[in-house]
């Protein structure tokens, strides 16, 4: 007996020395953490993007005797602030997205056909644009996305690289907003340049100071392509004053519009009279039909650099999966994504709090009725298989826990391509105006994809 028992010890001792590399290996794994959990936006954005643990921050509002998820007490902006004009570069950042190496990275980037997910991408680039603010502006000064102008494919991406994601200030004149220009390109080699034709995505926001608008620091040029940068931001900016003034909350529609909005009304009278032999083609959805809605709960993993917002580059992410699902639900294909059109930031997402989203297409082009300045009647011109572009308008707003108090957070345009020739057809006053506004906003992508700006969604591609 006291043999056997000799043998069995021996027998576990050699079987524990064998496992030990391997339980050293989980210990290893066990007791080490992370810098900093993963919220899906790179983490060399994340790191500079949240600075404070959410336990940290709540407990010292909760020690302030303030509702930890309201979001007060925002940081003041100091009455003495350096507000001599600075260089463009000093703003400048730029981090390596190493895609092509890091395997695990890159799980967090691709979604289930193998498609590097855009929607990730511009969480990064809003988390990148936060940075380069604060970089002009100081830590001192609050600072939130306004509004993204535009985010155009230049020339898509047909192979899994590393990406290099920069940009700077490129506009400000000293009052309280700046725009800040972005890029997302191939990584070049080191010591090389990035080449025009490696530039992938380029886009364009807006940041303003606090809600008590606070002047920052004006932007020099020191050099012409400065000027140039600087001279597009001035134009960006007198064209969205023209927007807002020609707003259809403002204005409304203009001769050609309401020729439109008559001769679409007396289209739907001939689908149901009768006594009339036209009847809706199947390729034609009512726009209430292709409503697509959502609601989330805003966790503190997605707050902003001050703990008790969720940051603009979540709502960006979400916005544009939804908006993808919307045009994929009414093509019945997968669609490609063209360019983001001027969408705003209306009112802060508290952490906490629930956000409603609802995605609408609200135009496609060529449309079913032409304008006197569309050209030839797309009943005539466009084949069954020619492709269509399809806006999409993602409309958000937000609740606090209780459903209390809603209010509107933003609006988000963005444009894809299908290839099925579909069109849509709005019913009510609201729908009209929501696509005569949507008109407006394609007629200046197709534009942009004329003179050669940005990509009409007809190349092969490895982004969705």
């Amino acid at each position: 007996m006291a043999s056997r028992s000799s043998s069995l010890r021996t027998l576990l001792r050699s079987k524990l020395a064998l496992r030990s590399p391997l339980l050293q290996r989980q210990s290893r794994q066990f007791s080490v953490t992370a810098t900093r959990p993963t919220d899906g936006v790179f983490r060399d954005l994340t790191d500079q993007r949240v600075q404070t643990p959410w336990i940290e921050a709540f407990r010292k509002r909760q020690r302030e005797g303030e509702d930890a998820a309201q979001g007060k007490g925002e940081p003041r902006t100091p009455k003495e602030r350096d507000l001599s004009p600075k260089k463009m570069s000093d703003s400048y950042h730029s981090v390596i997205l190493p895609l092509a190496q890091d395997p695990w990275l890159l799980d967090t980037y691709l979604n289930a056909s193998g498609h590097i997910r855009l929607g990730t991408l511009f969480m990064d680039l809003d988390a990148l644009s936060g940075i380069i603010a604060y970089k002009h502006t100081g830590d001192d000064v609050t600072t939130v996305t306004a509004a993204f102008d535009r985010i155009t494919i230049n020339h898509p991406l047909t192979e899994i690289c590393d990406l290099e994601l920069s940009g700077q200030v490129t506009y400000a004149s000293g009052g309280s907003s700046m725009e800040i220009s972005l890029q997302v390109a191939k990584a070049p080699k080191p010591g090389e340049q990035t080449k025009p034709e490696d530039v992938m995505i380029q886009a364009a926001c807006t940041n303003p100071g606090t809600k008590k608008p606070k002047k920052n620091a004006p932007v020099r040029t020191d050099t012409e392509e400065e000027k140039r940068l600087y001279a597009r931001g001035e134009e960006n900016s007198k064209h969205r004053k023209e927007l807002g003034q020609k707003s259809l909350l403002k204005t409304t529609p203009n001769d050609e519009e309401s020729d439109l909005i008559h001769a679409m009304w007396q289209k739907q009278l001939r689908y149901h009279d009768p006594n009339d032999h036209l009847r809706k083609p199947h390729n034609v959805h009512f726009m209430d039909a292709t409503r697509m809605n959502t609601a989330l709960i805003m966790m503190p993993q997605y707050r902003n650099r001050h703990n008790f917002m969720i940051f603009g580059g979540f709502l960006l992410k979400q916005t544009f999966e939804l908006a993808f699902c919307c045009a994929a639900s009414f093509a019945h294909a997968r669609p490609t994504f063209v360019s983001l059109d001027p969408s705003t930031f209306q009112n802060p997402v508290p952490v906490g709090s629930v956000l409603y989203l609802t995605a609408t297409v609200v135009y496609t082009d060529p449309p079913l009725v032409a304008g006197s300045t569309d050209g030839d009647a797309p009943e005539q011109a466009q084949g069954d298989n020619e492709q269509t572009k399809v806006q999409i308008r993602v409309d958000s707003k937000v609740r606090d826990i209780s459903h209390g108090e809603t209010k509107p957070t933003g609006q988000f345009n963005y444009t894809f391509t299908v290839n099925k020739n579909l069109k849509v057809l709005p019913r009510t006053y609201t729908e009209f105006m929501m696509y005569v506004d949507a008109r407006r906003r394609v007629r200046r992508v197709l534009e942009s994809v004329k003179q050669g700006e940005a990509d009409g969604g007809t190349m092969e591609r490895i982004t969705e």
